[in-house]
């Protein structure tokens, strides 16, 4: 737990949360530019569910709005799109409309922008600090994180480091041979001459580890919000150019590629960052599971009054019934 004396100075912390509604025709046509129907089945990251939205960033927003108050600015990132979600801040959080922005991609690109479009949520994540305007201290949210509980400024941020919700691993050895194992059979009883791995958030996380020279073990985060420090990751990326545009090029999340909010948090470890909490989040993936999967989770996260973050993946696949036990969940969480 973090020593509650080593907590001072109030600072303005934000909201990122990266943002895309792949149904949207100009999305499909654009991404349909640079796939066609084999590309989707041997490439992992292009997969459509990747890209799909079925309106999670409404609750993710509005959650924070009511459990996070104080945050002082939200940042959604999208390529030319728009949530529209004003009519629900202007009926339950009229005053905090001027509170969201939306971001195009153009803007984080500036000067990169060669490198567009791009589907790649690790390339998106990457340019995220470069939003104008920007506080130092800014927590990281994909739209399928959702805040439950009240949160306080320290649960994010203690005298202006980043608080690291994880634990430390081993390096994976075994998956990655595992990996590459499966990677040689797949490709050899495969009709295509590629065959790429599917991105792992767990790999990814031990890639960025090495990159800032850990051998033996790493901090593995979890689907929680992550708190980044701003300017330690400019500075970085300023003095290791070539780190920061490795891949960029890239146009669909790639299994060899680094996770930007692991770097950040190796770089906090690497400069002397103590402040550790326990996870304090519940993880959903709703998909081909019991039938009481949902009922059981939202009794666990009613029951343990320590959790105060939930991660909604793949929410598109789960069924119809299943995504309304959730939504109605979450409507009466924030009293909608």
């Amino acid at each position: 737990m973090i020593d509650k004396s080593l907590i001072k100075n109030k600072i303005p912390i934000d909201v990122v949360i990266p943002w895309v509604d792949g149904s949207d025709s100009n999305h499909k046509e654009k991404r349909s530019l640079y796939l066609d129907n084999n590309d989707i089945k041997k490439i992992p990251g292009a997969h459509n569910t990747r890209f799909a939205s079925i309106n999670e960033i409404k609750y993710s927003i509005l959650s924070i709005l009511k459990f996070a108050p104080f945050v002082r600015n939200i940042f959604i990132v999208t390529d030319s799109q728009n949530p529209n979600i004003e009519k629900y801040i202007k009926d339950l959080f009229p005053g905090r409309l001027n509170s969201i922005r939306i971001v195009d991609h153009k803007e984080i690109f500036e000067g990169f922008k060669q490198f567009l479009p791009t589907f790649n949520s690790r390339t998106i994540d990457r340019l995220l600090w470069r939003i104008k305007g920007l506080s130092n201290h800014y927590v990281y949210l994909n739209d399928d994180i959702f805040l439950i509980r009240n949160v306080k400024p320290e649960d994010w941020f203690c005298n202006g480091r980043p608080v690291m919700r994880g634990s430390w691993k081993l390096r994976p050895w075994l998956r990655i041979l595992g990996n590459e194992c499966f990677k040689y059979i797949k490709k050899k009883i495969s009709k295509y001459n590629t065959m790429d791995l599917n991105p792992s958030f767990y790999l990814s996380q031990w890639w960025s580890a090495e990159i800032l020279g850990f051998k033996f073990r790493f901090f593995r985060s979890e689907h929680t919000p992550h708190p980044v420090d701003m300017n330690r990751l400019k500075n970085y990326f300023n003095r290791y150019n070539n780190v920061f545009l490795k891949d960029l090029e890239i146009k669909f999340r790639h299994y060899n590629q680094y996770n930007t909010v692991a770097l950040a948090n190796h770089l906090e470890i690497s400069e002397g960052n103590i402040f550790f909490a326990p996870i304090e989040s519940i993880y959903f993936k709703p998909v081909n599971r019991h039938q009481n999967y949902i009922s059981k989770k939202i009794k666990l996260c009613a029951e343990n009054k320590s959790i105060k973050f939930i991660c909604l993946q793949s929410l598109d696949l789960a069924k119809k019934k299943d995504q309304e036990k959730i939504f109605n969940w979450m409507d009466d969480i924030l009293s909608l």
